[in-house]
């Protein structure tokens, strides 16, 4: 322990400090953030650090502390929000960490004259309403099913709507009202799209009046057509919610369990929303340091969990938890309403609690039968490849392209608990002869490692998928960088390309084969698919681009402005595929014979000039 830490004084710290609310930050002697914690009361909070007893994880990580500082904030639903900024942020030593999941899917219902609703995951940059998020994205199709049977909303793209000169397959079978080519009013479309909008709020109740006074109003001026298919309409929506109800009460719910055991974290979430049951997802939490309890994960969980999105009005938790009037409060300001955690229930809600105690039990038990093989074969790669020490981390490359066109060289990264996503890398090989796959692995092995020279993050271990010429192109960069510390190890195909026959090149030219039984090999043929899927989508995706660019890129008299307003008018290169000449002339910018090159260039025919005709 050094002097700067020993000469922290806690208590001295502490008497300087408001009782506001706000979040604190624990540093180490070498500046590194230990801790990020949120409090109502500051000087309260952070007292208890210094003058009581503390459990053995606490009190090891209060004796690192070098420094402390504070940010008060106005609210405690502020201090919730900036200590899950600053955990993102930081990545505290002692923190427990959320992975940051972006993908969680939501029903998105687009502000439009005819409105769109559809499937949605990733950034909200849409206008419209965004229903959500849901466990699972099983949970959004079942309600979308719904959706489309009840209200009959179109679904697709703004390209296709545009477009259209007669209903689609969906009108046809009763799942749109066919807006696309005037079949429905805009007034009763909006109508639908009020209805819909009540049933994604739970409103059901409301909803079911709203119908049964539509239904019957229209009996009254003897509309039976309408009135029938309003009756229709109710029967489905008081048979949705006729199981909507937990002890006779409708709900905006999710239960929480928590179970921690041999230093892995489970958080399992059973949802309930426009009270349905939309079934389960799980959470495997980073714990940065032994010796947490289910309480403090369960904490950690629901702060970072609900900070980034709209909280359910109930939270039911299977323990109380640390600082759970705080959090409510969090929530509460954040979301605009009142939300109710709760650990200690009764009735249909008791036994909901059970079913995800037993389910968080046995995903977790899964997950370590997971992670015990991930170490077996970790283990076995460390002896099979003579390292001291079990890697953490390790990258692959491999190349992707369709007879030269459109070269794409992927990175995949694992550490010792699987695939790390996030950090997979993409480069867009140029420069090169086409098909030449010794240049394309230079190029992208040099502009990563290049990139990484001095403080980047080098790997344990780098897996080139091929032969010795791959091999030696990893060799020669790294060795022109002077980077000695990383194992290399090619992947070339077996006999007849049999999977598990694979030979493992070492640098200096030795050649394992373990056999399809090593689970060593096991683990390296995952992180060489993973690489093989990652370039080839991307070079799918880079090729598919270029082909549609060049398209437009071919005619001439189409420059980077008329191109741009083409793709902006219909919505990408197939909605102007399906316009007519004259649709096209219509665009800002093009003319008639304009109009008529392209539609011919786009189709594949012999454009006549019109001296010609």
């Amino acid at each position: 322990m050094n002097d700067a830490t020993v000469a922290f004084d806690g208590k001295a710290f502490v008497r300087g400090l408001t009782t506001a609310p706000g979040v604190y930050r624990m540093y180490a002697a070498d500046d590194s953030v230990l801790y990020v914690g949120k409090a109502a009361s500051l000087k309260k909070r952070v007292a208890n650090y210094f003058t009581k007893a503390l459990p053995h994880r606490t009190a090891t990580m209060v004796a690192q502390i070098a420094r402390m500082e504070v940010t008060v904030t106005r609210t405690p639903g502020e201090a919730l929000l900036l200590e899950n900024q600053l955990i993102k942020a930081l990545k505290p030593r002692f923190n427990v960490m959320l992975r940051d999941d972006k993908s969680y899917p939501f029903i998105l219902l687009t502000k439009e004259t005819f409105p769109r609703i559809a499937f949605h995951r990733g950034g909200r940059a849409i206008r419209g309403r965004y229903f959500g998020p849901y466990p699972s994205a099983g949970a959004v199709r079942e309600t979308l099913n719904v959706m489309h049977r009840l209200f009959r909303l179109r679904n697709c793209e703004d390209s296709v709507f545009r477009n259209r000169s007669r209903p689609c397959l969906q009108y046809q079978i009763g799942r749109c009202s066919g807006p696309c080519v005037g079949l429905v009013e805009a007034a009763d479309y909006a109508l639908d799209v009020h209805r819909a909008e009540l049933f994604l709020e739970g409103r059901g109740n409301e909803l079911a009046q709203e119908l049964t006074e539509a239904m019957e109003t229209a009996a009254g001026r003897l509309d039976f057509e309408t009135a029938a298919r309003l009756r229709d309409q109710l029967g489905t929506v008081r048979k949705i919610t006729a199981r909507q109800y937990v002890d006779g009460v409708e709900v905006e719910m999710d239960v929480l369990a928590c179970e921690v055991r041999e230093g892995r974290a489970c958080v399992l979430l059973l949802a309930f929303r426009n009270g349905m049951n939309q079934g389960t997802r799980t959470f495997f939490p980073r714990l940065n340091g032994v010796g947490l309890e289910p309480d403090e994960v369960l904490s950690a969980f629901v702060a970072q969990y609900y900070a980034d999105q709209r909280p359910p009005k109930e939270i039911v938790l299977d323990r109380t938890v640390p600082d759970q009037d705080l959090i409510e409060i969090g929530l509460s300001e954040q979301a605009g309403r009142r939300i109710e955690i709760k650990s200690s229930v009764r009735g249909d809600r008791a036994r909901y609690l059970e079913l995800a105690r037993r389910n968080v039990e046995l995903a977790l038990a899964s997950d370590l039968a997971s992670n015990a093989t991930q170490r077996m074969r970790m283990d076995a790669l460390q002896r099979l490849l003579g390292l001291d020490a079990p890697p953490q981390r390790m990258e692959c490359f491999d190349i992707s392209h369709t007879m030269g066109e459109a070269t794409v060289a992927s990175c995949v990264v694992f550490d010792a608990e699987g695939p790390v996503r996030s950090q997979y890398r993409r480069f867009n090989i140029a420069g090169i002869t086409g098909g030449d796959d010794y240049a394309a692995m230079r190029q992208a092995l040099e502009r990563r490692f290049r990139r990484a020279q001095g403080e980047g993050v080098m790997p344990d271990v780098l897996f080139i998928d091929g032969g010795p010429g791959q091999l030696a192109q990893a060799r020669a960069v790294l060795d022109a960088l002077s980077i000695a510390s990383v194992e290399m190890i090619g992947i070339a195909k077996g006999e007849a390309r049999r999977a598990g026959h694979e030979a493992l090149i070492r640098a200096d030219g030795r050649v394992l084969r373990p056999g399809p039984d090593s689970p060593a090999l096991q683990l390296i043929q995952q992180i060489r698919d993973e690489a093989h899927r990652f370039a080839i989508t991307g070079h799918r995706g880079r090729r598919q681009k270029a082909r549609e660019t060049s398209r437009l890129e071919d005619i001439p008299g189409i420059g980077p402005r008329r191109r741009a307003n083409l793709l902006r008018h219909f919505g990408g290169l197939g909605g102007l595929r399906n316009a007519g000449a004259e649709e096209i002339a219509e665009v800002e910018g093009v003319n008639a014979s304009l109009a008529r090159r392209i539609y011919a260039a786009l189709h594949g025919l012999e454009h006549q000039t019109d001296t010609d005709a």
